[in-house]
């Protein structure tokens, strides 16, 4: 990677809080000299409308209830994000990716939306996959059925709102795999499968630029579905890194519904 392009990621990290599953700060809106801006806002609009973006392709039969990997004889891999911090990290990480021809799936928090609902419009005109990480990144698979659905269904509503769509994919929050109670609500919210992954970044332990792009580089192959989280400088300064073996080993970075289709 060129001096230049790491410079603009440190920069773009520097800026932002690093803690991860920690809340961003929104930026302060400014008052506006139209008497009706004083009129309450209309909700924020969809990412696109349903006529604007191709439906996506169908999944093939007989995928598990919960998806860990895609196929093992093709070169395509899915890096996967959680979807929370700094929306300057995000927008970098997004950046970054796109320079490289990479298409990312995000698993959005739901509270995460709604302190940066532009970010649902960003990831989506990028090409990349937004789906559903629940609505406040609690322990999910600790809670009962009640509390368990409103994650679900809170971000799905989010999403719905932002997009036109809750997503193809949810992700427990604080878990690799959803306990069968909440695979079931996950299930009953609409979303036919649960995305888990078989890599697994350690990203969020902030082990270091080098150890996440290591790790990646040891656990990855044709198929896997790898984790990584927004939030956090050490992953956007990884990244080219980590596309960049992925590159020499004939292995393309895509989103989750291109690698199960």
């Amino acid at each position: 990677m060129s001096m230049t392009r790491r410079t603009v990621l440190q920069v773009a990290a520097a800026g932002a809080l690093l803690t991860g599953c920690a809340d961003g700060r929104p930026s302060a809106a400014g008052a506006s000299p139209d008497p009706a801006a004083s009129k309450a806002p209309p909700e924020h609009p969809p990412a696109a409308s349903a006529s604007a973006r191709p439906a996506l392709p169908p999944l093939p039969p007989g995928l598990p209830a919960q998806i860990e990997h895609g196929p093992r004889d093709r070169p395509q891999v899915a890096l996967t994000f959680h979807g929370r911090g700094e929306t300057a990290i995000a927008t970098a990480l997004l950046t970054e990716a796109e320079k490289a021809g990479a298409r990312l799936t995000v698993l959005a928090v739901g509270e995460w939306l709604d302190e940066y609902p532009q970010l649902a419009r960003r990831i989506l005109d990028g090409g990349h996959e937004l789906g559903n990480h629940t609505q406040t990144h609690g322990n999910i698979c600790a809670m009962g059925a009640a509390a368990a659905t409103a994650e679900i269904t809170g971000c799905a509503d989010r999403l719905r709102k932002l997009t036109g769509s809750p997503g193809r994919w949810f992700r427990p929050s604080q878990a690799r795999l959803a306990t069968p109670l909440v695979e079931r609500l996950a299930r009953q919210a609409g979303y036919e499968h649960v995305l888990a992954y078989d890599v697994d970044s350690l990203d969020f332990t902030e082990p270091g630029t080098g150890a996440v792009r290591a790790k990646v580089a040891k656990d990855v192959g044709p198929g896997s579905v790898v984790s990584l989280h927004f939030g956090y400088a050490g992953t956007i300064a990884a990244l080219p890194g980590i596309l960049d073996d992925l590159k020499r080993r004939g292995l393309r970075a895509v989103t989750t519904t291109e690698l199960l289709t």
